[in-house]
């Protein structure tokens, strides 16, 4: 399990709202079958999309984000 701080979240998105849904989008991807970005030994999706938000590999504009505009 990881558990990055909201410190390293900051550095992608100011928004908690924007990193939860850019996350919650990309697990829900993994769990229709899509591959994973990064190499992991991690098995749940939720936590796969955290790991590849955090190595950068998760690309997304504001129109991606409901209600960010």
């Amino acid at each position: 399990m990881i558990n990055p701080s909201f410190q390293e979240f900051r550095e992608i998105n100011e928004s908690r709202y924007a990193i939860v849904m850019i996350a919650s989008k990309r697990a829900r991807q993994l769990v229709n079958m899509s591959k994973p970005l990064v190499e992991t030994r991690a098995e749940k999706p939720v936590t796969i999309a955290i790991e590849e938000l955090m190595s950068g590999k998760i690309e997304y504009t504001a129109e991606d984000i409901p209600s960010i505009k």
